[in-house]
């Protein structure tokens, strides 16, 4: 079985937020973003957004599809737990 991906908000806290010894209130004053928000996103109770990605990015000067690629591996992950049983397979094949 294939390891669940981190959360992303658990690679920003312990990546960027520890390193620079920066607080919650600290790091959602720099974002633009609420504490409340912010202490959702890095204890993963909350998903990360496209513009928290936005604003994550352009504070670390990196990219916000780098930021949301992990999101969408946890996603995933996580939706695969509860693949439907109940789909049929087209009976042609579709020319992508």
């Amino acid at each position: 079985m294939i390891r669940k991906p981190t959360h992303p908000g658990v690679v920003f806290r312990e990546d960027v937020m520890k390193p620079l010894n920066m607080n919650i209130t600290q790091t959602a004053k720099m974002l633009g973003v609420s504490r409340k928000t912010l202490s959702e996103f890095i204890n993963g109770k909350a998903a990360l957004s496209p513009e928290m990605a936005l604003r994550i990015a352009a504070a670390t000067k990196t990219s916000a599809e780098s930021w949301m690629n992990m999101q969408q591996k946890l996603t995933l992950y996580n939706a695969r737990k509860h693949e439907p049983k109940n789909v049929t397979v087209f009976p042609v094949e579709i020319a992508y």
